[in-house]
C-alpha cells in the first residue's frame, strides 16, 4: 500500500528534517509527536502545561486536516508529560480541545524530559478516516 508523507507548512519543517509530521497509509493517519512550537520551531508557552497541551492539539488538528480528516477521526493518542506536577494542566488543556463525545483512547506517560528541554508536553496521534 502506498504511503503519503505530509508536512503541513503551518507546522514548519520537522527539526533537522529527519521525519515527517504525518504519514498516511490507506485510511490510517499517523501523526508525529506535536509540541508547543511556532512555525519556526521555537518553543511557545514555556512553563504552561495547559497552554502547551492546547497548542499540541491545535497542531494535531492541522496535521489530521492535511490528511483529509478531523479531530473526530483521532482514535489513539499518546501524551508525554514531564513531571507529575504538570498533569493538572494537561487534563485542563485536553478538556478544552477534545470533543465531548467520541474521545480517542489515550495513554499518558510521565517522562524525565522531552527533546526540547523548554517544553513539558508532547502528543502523538493515530487517526482512521471514514
Amino acid at each position: 500500500m502506498p504511503r503519503e508523507f505530509i508536512d503541513p507548512p503551518e507546522l514548519g519543517t520537522p527539526p533537522n528534517n529527519i521525519y515527517h509530521h504525518v504519514v498516511k497509509i490507506g485510511n490510517t493517519v499517523y501523526i508525529a509527536g506535536q509540541l508547543s512550537r511556532d512555525v519556526d520551531g521555537k518553543p511557545i508557552h514555556v512553563s504552561d502545561a495547559e497552554a502547551q497541551t492546547i497548542k499540541a492539539w491545535a497542531n494535531i488538528e492541522i496535521a489530521v486536516k492535511a490528511a483529509g480528516g478531523t479531530l473526530a477521526d483521532i482514535v489513539k493518542t499518546n501524551t508525554y508529560v514531564v513531571g507529575r506536577e504538570n498533569m493538572a494542566g494537561v487534563r485542563a488543556g485536553r478538556a478544552k480541545v477534545q470533543p465531548p463525545e467520541g474521545r480517542p483512547t489515550s495513554t499518558t506517560i510521565i517522562v524525565a524530559g522531552l527533546a526540547d528541554e523548554e517544553l513539558v508536553v508532547e502528543v502523538e496521534a493515530i487517526a482512521v478516516l471514514d
